[in-house]
C-alpha cells in the first residue's frame, strides 16, 4: 500500500519514525509490487509508489500471465551500451520523443522484470496496467536508465546487483536484474520556488513572538478557524537554510503534505497555529525553534531556516 507524504515531510518537519507509522491518511488501492522511495533521513522507512519492489514487503508474484524472459536475460549482447556504473542497455523500439526525463520528473511505463535466472517476479504488462513515480523514487538503475531515454522508446536493461536490491536475500529479487521498459509518459516536476529576497533579514513589517520566532503574511486567507496543536493540517510549504539552499519543497513534490501539527519541529507547531485556511506566510524560524546548529537527526538541516507555508485545510 502505498505511504502518505508523511514520510517525505518527516525528512523536512521533525517527525518520527513512529509519527509517521501510526499517522497515515486513507491508502489507495495499488499494484503487488512498487518501486522503493529512499528518505534522506535513515529513520524513515522507505515509501513505496510504483514499479520494482517495496523493501518492507515480502516480494509477491504478478499477477496470472507470466512473460517470458529474454534469450539474452542473463548477460547483456556485445553491442549493448555500458555506463560508467555498470547499466547496460539495449533500445529495443526508438521513441517519438524529443526530451529525457529529470530526477523531479514523474514518469507513466509499462515494465516487466526478470532475475537472472529467467524468473518473472515482476510486471505492469502482465497487470495490463502502467505504473507512474518519480524518476529519483525508484532504484538506482532505473533512476540512471530512465533518464536515457524519451517516450515512445522500450529498451532493455540489465541492472547490477549495486544499482537494485543487492544481493542479499531479504524483501526484494537479488543479484542482477533484467527490465524491459517502455516510457508512455513524462510530467516535468513544477518549477522550484525562488529564494526569498528577505531569506537573510525579516522586513520591518514582520512580526515576532516571544519565542522568537519571526512571520510575515504573503497571502491573507478567507478561513476563520486556527489549527490547534493536536489537529493534522494540509499544507504546501517550501523551506531554505541560510544560505540560500532549498533543503525541502511540497511545491515542487507537486503533493500537499498531511501530519499531526504537535508532531513536527517547536516552530512549525507555535507558526501554524497562527494561521486560517488559505494563508501564505514566511517563517524566520530560530535553530533552537527547528533542529538546533547541530542537528543530532543525520540530513536535516541546521541554523535558523525560512519557510514559507500555505495552510490548504485543518483535518
Amino acid at each position: 500500500m502505498t505511504r502518505t507524504l508523511l514520510m517525505v515531510v518527516a525528512v523536512s518537519l521533525g517527525l518520527t519514525a513512529a509519527a509517521c507509522e501510526t499517522s497515515q491518511a486513507p491508502e489507495p488501492a495499488t499494484d503487488d509490487l512498487k518501486p522503493v522511495v529512499r528518505s534522506s533521513d535513515p529513520t524513515v522507512p522507505a515509501r513505496a509508489t510504483g514499479a520494482g519492489v517495496d523493501a518492507r514487503k515480502p516480494t509477491r508474484p504478478a499477477r496470472p500471465g507470466s512473460i517470458k524472459a529474454p534469450a539474452n536475460v542473463a548477460k547483456p549482447p556485445a553491442k549493448a551500451a555500458k555506463t560508467k556504473s555498470g547499466l547496460a542497455s539495449v533500445v529495443l523500439t526508438k521513441g517519438t520523443g524529443k526530451e529525457k526525463p529529470a530526477p523531479d520528473d514523474t514518469v507513466s511505463v509499462h515494465y516487466t522484470g526478470w532475475s537472472k535466472n529467467g524468473n518473472m517476479f515482476d510486471s505492469s504488462v502482465a497487470r495490463g496496467k502502467p505504473t507512474q513515480f518519480k524518476v529519483n523514487g525508484v532504484i538506482k538503475g532505473w533512476q540512471e536508465g530512465l533518464q536515457l531515454m524519451v517516450v515512445g522508446e522500450k529498451r532493455r536493461f540489465w541492472i547490477p546487483a549495486a544499482l537494485a536490491y543487492g544481493t542479499k536475500p531479504g524483501f526484494g529479487p537479488t543479484g542482477q536484474l533484467t527490465f524491459d521498459v517502455e516510457l508512455l509518459k513524462i510530467t516535468k516536476a513544477p518549477a522550484p520556488p525562488a529564494v526569498p529576497k528577505d531569506l537573510l533579514k525579516p522586513p520591518p513589517g514582520a512580526k515576532k513572538t516571544a519565542s522568537g520566532l519571526v512571520y510575515r503574511y504573503l497571502t491573507k486567507g478567507k478561513g476563520a478557524r486556527h489549527p490547534k496543536a493536536t489537529d493534522r493540517v494540509r499544507v504546501h510549504y517550501s523551506g531554505w537554510s541560510k544560505d540560500g539552499k532549498m533543503f525541502d519543497s511540497s511545491v515542487t513534490r507537486g503533493q500537499p503534505a498531511t501530519f499531526p501539527l504537535n508532531r513536527v519541529i517547536k516552530g512549525w507547531t507555535e507558526g501554524v497555529q497562527l494561521m486560517v485556511q488559505g494563508d501564505k506566510v514566511r517563517f524566520w524560524i530560530p535553530a533552537d525553534l527547528a533542529y538546533g546548529k547541530k542537528p543530532k537527526r543525520p540530513g536535516a538541516p541546521s541554523g535558523d531556516l525560512v519557510f514559507d507555508v500555505e495552510l490548504l485545510d485543518i483535518l
